[in-house]
C-alpha cells in the first residue's frame, strides 16, 4: 500500500488534519508554551544573543539544527506509540465497534482533564534525566519530552493514539503519530527561524491560554461524542465510499 492509498483511505483523510490540530494544541498547551525559550536555548546551547549580523545567523543555524534534532528525538516515541496502537487495532479489530465506544468515553474524559476538570490527573509528570545541552543532547531531550510529556499534553496525544487503535494498521498509527509530531514540532522550527510574526504568534497565544485549551477539551469532547454515538463510524464509511467511487476527470 503506497503512501496516497495510505492518506485517502478515508478515516486518515480525517483523522490526519485532527491529529496536525492536536500537536498545534499540544505546543500551545501550559506545559509546552511557557518553556519554549528554555526548550531553544537547551537544545541550542545558545544562551545569550550575539551582538553582530554573523553571530546572529550562526545562533539561528545551530538553534535550527537543535530544533530538528529535539523534533527527531520526540517523533521516535509519538511514532513508535502511534504504530503500537495501530498494532493493537489490528488484534482488537473483530470488537472494533465496542473498542470505538469506550475510546471515545476515555476522549471525552481527557477532553474535560484538557478543560481543566479533575484536578488529579493535572499533576505533571517528569523523567529525571537531564541531557548534556546543545545539539549532542538535542535528540535525547526529545526523547525525554516525548516518555515524560505531562497531563497538559496527555489528553490531545490520547485522542491520536484512539485513532491509531481505529484504524487497525501499524503503519496508519505511525503516519498519525508523524502528523502529530508535524502539528507539534513546526512551531519549534518557526520560532528557531527568528521570525517576528511566529514571535507575535507566541505571544498571542500566552494571552489567550486559556481559550485555546477550553477550545481543545471542547474538540476532543465533540470528537469523542461522535465515536460513541456511532457517528464518526457512519461519517468514515460515508467518506471511503465517496472516495471509492471518485473518478478523475483526467
Amino acid at each position: 500500500m503506497n503512501v496516497g492509498e495510505l492518506v485517502y483511505s478515508g478515516q486518515l483523510l480525517v483523522a490526519i488534519p485532527l491529529a496536525l490540530l492536536a500537536g498545534l494544541i499540544s505546543f500551545a498547551s501550559p506545559c509546552v508554551l511557557p518553556l519554549v525559550p528554555g526548550y531553544l536555548a537547551y537544545v541550542s546551547g545558545v544562551t545569550a544573543p550575539a551582538t553582530d549580523l554573523q553571530g546572529q545567523r550562526r545562533n539561528i543555524r545551530r538553534m535550527v539544527a537543535g530544533v530538528f534534532l529535539f523534533i527527531a528525538g520526540f517523533s521516535v516515541v509519538f511514532v513508535l506509540y502511534g504504530a503500537a496502537f495501530g498494532a493493537i487495532g489490528a488484534w482488537l479489530i473483530q470488537w472494533q465497534e465496542l473498542i470505538t465506544v469506550i475510546l471515545g468515553f476515555v476522549v471525552i474524559a481527557m477532553g474535560l482533564v484538557f478543560i481543566g476538570q479533575f484536578g488529579f490527573f493535572q499533576r505533571t509528570a517528569k523523567l529525571k534525566i537531564a541531557p548534556t545541552t546543545g545539539l549532542a543532547g538535542a535528540p535525547l531531550l526529545g526523547v525525554v519530552f516525548g516518555l515524560g510529556w505531562t497531563p497538559c499534553m496527555g489528553p490531545t496525544l490520547t485522542a491520536i493514539l484512539s485513532l491509531s487503535i481505529d484504524t487497525a494498521s501499524p503503519w496508519r498509527g505511525a503516519l498519525l503519530g508523524f502528523a502529530y509530531c508535524l502539528g507539534l514540532g513546526i512551531p519549534f522550527v518557526f520560532l528557531a527561524l527568528g521570525l517576528g510574526w511566529a514571535t507575535g504568534s507566541v505571544a498571542f497565544l500566552k494571552r489567550h491560554i486559556r481559550a485555546i485549551n477550553i477550545f481543545g477539551g471542547v474538540l476532543l469532547i465533540v470528537m469523542g461524542v461522535l465515536m460513541v454515538t456511532g457517528l464518526w463510524t457512519a461519517w468514515i464509511y460515508q467518506l471511503q465510499a465517496v472516495i471509492s467511487n471518485f473518478v478523475p476527470s483526467l
